[in-house]
């Protein structure tokens, strides 16, 4: 198995980047939120997971281990495949899922295109016990509203909980105490833009 890939990002498309390692282009199909972090002739890490069918060896990358175990994981559901479980990820962040298929709500999980009402049901009755703990979301006393308003915009347009993150903690110390929130999520986006 190919646990993960470093190397220089040679290409990037809608659904797939390709990795030059030591002169060999490795192509590896990523979610939306993947391909959104990785930028051409910078080095990068992708978490792999190699699925092997009779026609085809493919490899499927993520920016985080723990992404990666719960493609590999909803997988073990009947009627999930790779295409499906890439796009539950694409759709829904792994804490997202799990707390999803742990708390029972279909309506969430059928918003994945390809999982209907019963394939819903069907994920949810073999993978309950299996997703682990659900992960607390509680704000930490006195932090401001602000910031998860701001944190949850970045992450839905693609950007990493990191870097989603280290954006808002570039702008906190130039907005007051209860600033207007879409001031703050574009100075985040452009501090963003000037890391590239």
């Amino acid at each position: 198995m190919i646990a993960h890939l470093r190397g220089t990002v040679a290409a990037v498309d809608l659904n797939a980047a390709v990795l030059d390692i030591g002169g060999v282009g490795y192509q590896v199909l990523c979610t939306p939120a993947t391909i959104a972090e990785l930028r051409t002739g910078v080095e990068a890490t992708l978490w792999t997971s190699l699925v092997v069918r009779e026609d085809a060896m493919t490899l499927y990358g993520f920016s985080d281990p723990e992404e990666r175990d719960m493609f590999e994981l909803v997988q073990t559901a009947s009627g999930v495949g790779p295409k499906v479980a890439q796009a539950m990820l694409a759709v829904l962040t792994p804490d997202r899922l799990r707390t999803a298929i742990a708390s029972a709500d279909h309506a969430t999980l059928t918003k994945v295109p390809g999982i209907g009402k019963k394939g819903a049901e069907r994920i949810v009755l073999e993978l309950k016990d299996r997703v682990g703990a659900v992960p607390s979301r509680a704000e930490p006393s006195g932090a401001a509203p602000w910031r998860t308003q701001v944190h949850e915009a970045l992450v839905g347009l693609g950007w990493s909980t990191k870097d989603a993150d280290a954006a808002i903690d570039r702008v906190a110390a130039t907005v007051g105490d209860d600033p207007d929130v879409s001031t703050v999520l574009r100075d985040a986006l452009r501090s963003m833009d000037r890391g590239r």
